[in-house]
């Protein structure tokens, strides 16, 4: 027996589940932007969506899913754009600022998913908050790539995972700003841009300060990738919608 022949054929369900996913998640994007995603409920969703509560449940089980299938879907644009316009010849500065500003400019889209986004990191709802953060880690994997693929630029010693982190984090606590009105939006990209240029200076091999200090071992980063948590995927490996 074949394997089409052993596969039960599709009696449309699948069709079904994949247009009902897709009207939920547009009108939760809707509302989000209208109300805001704590003035948004998932009956609210579903009415938008023209479907029942129970249906809503079916496909999922709490807005934070929602939003971190919108927060996903962004990083997966931003990288995508960057890598459609990215020239690994150019300065490693440039391809980390290019890279920052296509990211920004996606999530400047809506502040309010910015905030819940760091919210949803420590809500008590474990799966949602462990994606959540792999959001993060992934965010931090792809700044290690960049970095990793343009070493030339960096001082000796100079770990691409901890310079990535650094970076994610530094952009991170521009947008919270952004994000709760302290900072205006031309403001917040110069916050990022100035502290992204301040760490590089701080990470080339043409200062003299880092130079005199010794290199770390090989031993000693692989001790510090390990402690961070990241697999070797998420900090070089490009995912299958991520090549070319």
């Amino acid at each position: 027996m074949t394997l089409a022949n052993r596969l039960r054929p599709d009696d449309g369900r699948l069709v079904r589940g994949r247009r009902s996913r897709a009207r939920i998640r547009a009108a939760a994007r809707e509302l989000f932007r209208e109300r805001g995603f704590d003035g948004t409920t998932l009956r609210a969703i579903g009415e938008r969506a023209g479907m029942g509560a129970s249906s809503v449940y079916r496909h999922v089980h709490s807005k934070h899913e929602l939003l971190v299938l919108e927060l996903a879907e962004l990083q997966e644009e931003a990288w995508l754009r960057f890598r459609s316009s990215d020239d690994r010849a150019a300065p490693t500065r440039e391809r980390v600022q290019r890279f920052l500003e296509v990211s920004h400019e996606l999530l400047a889209s809506d502040a309010d998913l910015v905030v819940i986004a760091l919210r949803a990191t420590t809500y008590r709802e474990a799966p949602v908050a462990r994606r959540a953060l792999a959001l993060q880690d992934r965010a931090i994997g792809l700044l290690t790539e960049i970095l990793q693929s343009g070493r030339r630029d960096l001082a000796p010693g100079i770990d691409p995972l901890a310079a990535g982190r650094a970076l994610f984090h530094a952009a991170s606590g521009a947008r919270i700003s952004w994000a709760n009105g302290l900072l205006s939006e031309s403001a917040c990209r110069r916050a990022v841009d100035e502290s992204a240029d301040l760490l590089f200076r701080g990470l080339s091999a043409r200062r003299g300060d880092l130079a005199s200090r010794p290199a770390r071992s090989e031993a000693q980063l692989s001790e510090d990738r390990k402690a961070s948590g990241l697999t070797a995927r998420s900090e070089a490996q490009p995912s299958e919608g991520r090549k070319g």
